[in-house]
């Protein structure tokens, strides 16, 4: 009886042993694979420019790159690739499309042929002519709320938009009414509505990539081109170009965008970081446009002997009058959301009409 009752003693201490390893290995085990396995810092951004080292996407960039990499103690670093390192423009947006890249600039110069709705951007002397009116509305959280569904339908999200600054035009000829354009040859950007925007002063528009602008204007395949001053000056169009009108017929809007998909999955901290930074930047880029394009200009008129026009008020109306069968050339492309967008901007006084001292008299301003 002594022997069996040992073994039995023996059985029930070794299964109270293996029971004791099981919870130990399962306790383990549970440690070891918790519900969200935390990312491993640092990771990287890839941000993606239309535009080349220098320019106001470039200033931008950077500036982001530091508010990023600040707010996250270096746990994300923001890779950029100025214009050129990975294809033109709609080739970006496609990158971002599929996730290549994780931000990118994507103008309506380009993306207004894909978004429709966002060829509003390409009217002109439709915003208002005060520059502290269009920051604000730029930069309005409804505004920006108007055009998130259309981005999300193209699988892109929006997340701001960025003046770069005042267009200008470029010729060997000064543009100081819409007859003047009777004719020319005009390089816009690769959107029907950019096109539009000058066709409707009676030029030829040629839709062609920014790389291309330069040899077009030197072999006098193309006789002007549209942009803001300082990409004039840093393209070297002044070299090939006698004469710059300063029509200030829209300010040259860009859009910062991202993969939804990829947003989405961000961890939240990632997620406060990458707002928190696009916010600070947003207070400091219209100064940054404004200062380059000064700069740029005085630098241009130092080096070349180009000629600066400027157009008077009563020049400016001629055109803005001559621009109003553009608007609807934007409804039949935007349909009901354009024709909505058009009546909300008149409606807030956020026009360039609305801006205007005759505008103010028959108001009764």
């Amino acid at each position: 009886m002594r022997p069996l009752a040992l073994c039995l003693s023996l059985l029930t201490t070794l299964l109270l042993i293996l029971a004791g390893c099981s919870e130990s290995q399962d306790s383990s085990n549970a440690e070891a694979t918790p519900e969200a396995t935390p990312p491993e810092y640092p990771v990287t951004w890839r941000f993606a420019l239309e535009e080349i080292e220098g320019s106001v996407q470039h200033a931008y960039a950077v500036a982001l790159k530091e508010q990023v990499e600040a707010l996250s103690d270096g746990k994300v670093e923001l890779e950029v690739f100025p214009y050129g390192s990975l294809g033109t423009s709609i080739q970006l947006t496609e990158l971002v499309r599929n996730g290549s890249v994780n931000l990118a600039f994507a103008s309506p110069g380009h993306l207004a042929n894909q978004i429709p709705e966002v060829g509003i951007f390409n009217l002109h002397y439709l915003f208002p002519d005060d520059e502290q009116t269009v920051r604000e509305l730029l930069t309005s959280p409804e505004l920006v709320g108007k055009f998130e569904p259309p981005y999300e339908k193209h699988n892109l999200k929006l997340l701001s938009f960025v003046p770069e600054g005042w267009m200008a035009w470029t010729a060997n000829k000064a543009l100081r009414s819409p007859a003047d354009f009777q004719g020319i040859r005009f390089r816009t950007m690769t959107s029907d509505m950019a096109a539009e925007s000058f066709r409707v002063y009676g030029a030829e528009p040629k839709q062609t990539p920014f790389s291309q602008v330069y040899n077009d204007l030197q072999l006098r395949k193309t006789d002007g081109q549209t942009n803001p001053i300082f990409a004039i000056e840093e393209m070297n169009f002044y070299e090939v170009q006698s004469t710059l009108t300063v029509a200030r017929p829209a300010q040259f809007i860009s859009s910062v965008v991202t993969n939804p998909e990829w947003f989405d999955a961000l961890p939240e901290n990632q997620k406060a970081w990458l707002e928190s930074a696009l916010e600070e930047v947003a207070e400091t880029t219209w100064q940054i446009q404004k200062e380059l394009n000064q700069v740029r200009l005085e630098r241009m008129l130092e080096i070349a002997q180009i000629k600066v026009v400027q157009l008077t008020e009563e020049e400016r109306a001629a055109f803005a009058k001559a621009s109003a069968p553009a608007r609807q050339a934007y409804v039949d492309s935007a349909g009901e959301f354009g024709a909505d967008m058009l009546r909300w901007l008149s409606q807030t006084g956020n026009t360039f009409e609305s801006q205007t001292p005759e505008s103010a008299s028959q108001n009764g301003s």
